[in-house]
């Protein structure tokens, strides 16, 4: 009898520490998930901000250009 109660016991202790392994894996997996995707946005917005003030940039510059254009020379 002790040894099928000792039995039961670390079946149940087994489970308890399969139950808390599987929580804290699945907490801390999300969490590292989260981490990663929160980083992964953060990166892909700054590209997409230095893209669009490049592109302002070229834009400013080509207006400039075509400004000049009008001027100098072109209503000969």
């Amino acid at each position: 009898r002790k040894e099928k109660k000792k039995a039961e016991e670390m079946a149940l202790n087994s489970m308890t520490w399969g139950y808390a392994r599987i929580i804290a894996g699945t907490l801390l997996g999300g969490t590292l998930g989260f981490y990663v995707m929160h980083r992964v946005e953060v990166s892909y917005k700054m590209k997409m901000e230095e893209a669009l003030r490049q592109y302002e940039k070229d834009m400013k510059k080509r207006q400039e250009e075509e400004n000049l254009g009008h001027i100098s020379g072109d209503s000969v």
